[in-house]
């Protein structure tokens, strides 16, 4: 899974019916510098690509989402649909620390 933040989303005048329901959004996906801050704040465009993801819960423009892609994205559906990248969270709040190299399990006592 990665997190990420919709920036705006797709409009379509044809829609395969598999579809129904849903819709594409456009997402920026979050570096790890940003995961602290991102649910308060609006985050600037990541170097990252934007993404292209289906959402069938909810998420909406400056929302801060999980999201999965490849094989994954495509398990909860009951036949073969053709995404790459599927919304499967949308956060409130994410409490990030950063692993560091000296933690307790790497002490020798």
């Amino acid at each position: 899974m990665r997190i990420g933040q919709v920036i705006g989303r797709t409009v379509m005048s044809v829609q395969d019916p598999s579809f129904k329901g849903g819709r594409f959004l456009l997402v920026s996906p979050l570096d790890a510098s940003q995961f602290s801050q991102a649910c308060s704040a609006k985050m600037p465009v990541t170097a990252q690509s934007t993404v292209v993801v289906y959402d069938n819960i909810g998420a909406g423009e400056g929302d801060v989402i999980g999201f999965s892609e490849g094989a994954e994205a495509t398990a909860p559906f009951p036949s073969p649909i053709a995404i790459d990248a599927l919304c499967i969270a949308i956060f409130d709040r994410i409490d990030y620390t950063p692993f560091s190299e000296k933690n307790e399990f790497n002490s020798p006592n």
